[in-house]
């Protein structure tokens, strides 16, 4: 396999990009057509995703952290520690979309929703951490796009405050920090071409399932 490995993920996040109308819930929402019981909906199915993707990420540390891959350890951890930080985040904007406890305990999640999440469970067990860490980059490239853009149209179109908009600008914002340790994870363990070939191929089916969360919502 030739070239680095920030080569390569710029090569796959370039191939695995996601076509301008993959995703029929943000521009709605950029042009302030969605409405705020999909935008509520967003919050609930998010609370539900980042409480899985959080444990996922934390077996994945400690998988790698288990076969002495300190490189995916410390990106997966990384991971893990963010998710907590966006929960946390989300309560903002889950009270500027009107829902209460109530709302959260009675809300009964999308299957078009969940498969996302599902899937990030599957690599956890069943991926190589490393090649799970190019797949994962690629795919968080059109993710903190979306979440930039649906920041930027809360505040304009549906004037809620910064507050309630910080689960998003949190994605949204570079993280060189991460950014170094992916480079760190995939340099760990992505060798071949056969590798390479199966790493995209976890990064297509992400990208397929991040698109079937935003139009299960859209087309509800």
């Amino acid at each position: 396999m030739a070239g680095t490995a920030r080569e390569l993920v710029e090569s796959v996040t370039a191939e695995l990009a996601p076509a301008k109308d993959a995703n029929r819930l943000a521009p709605q929402i950029a042009t302030g057509s969605a409405t705020v019981h999909a935008l509520a909906a967003l919050a609930l199915e998010q609370r539900h995703v980042i409480a899985s993707d959080l444990r996922a990420f934390a077996f994945l540390a400690d998988r790698s952290a288990g076969a002495g891959n300190s490189a995916c350890a410390e990106f997966f951890e990384s991971l893990a520690t963010g998710e907590t930080l966006a929960l946390e985040r989300l309560d903002a904007y889950e009270t500027a979309c009107g829902l209460d406890a109530d709302d959260l305990e009675r809300y009964e999640p999308l299957a078009g929703c969940q498969a996302y999440p599902a899937y990030v469970a599957w690599l956890a067990l069943n991926g190589e951490p490393s090649l799970v860490a190019l797949a994962l980059t690629a795919n968080f490239a059109a993710w903190g796009g979306y979440c930039a853009t649906v920041a930027e149209a809360l505040r304009g179109r549906y004037g809620f405050p910064d507050e309630a908009c910080g689960f998003f600008d949190f994605f949204a914002e570079p993280a060189p920090d991460l950014e170094r340790q992916a480079l760190a994870a995939v340099a760990s363990g992505v060798h071949s071409d056969a590798e390479t070939t199966l790493a995209r191929r976890y990064g297509r089916l992400l990208q397929s399932y991040e698109a079937m969360f935003w139009n299960t919502l859209a087309d509800r």
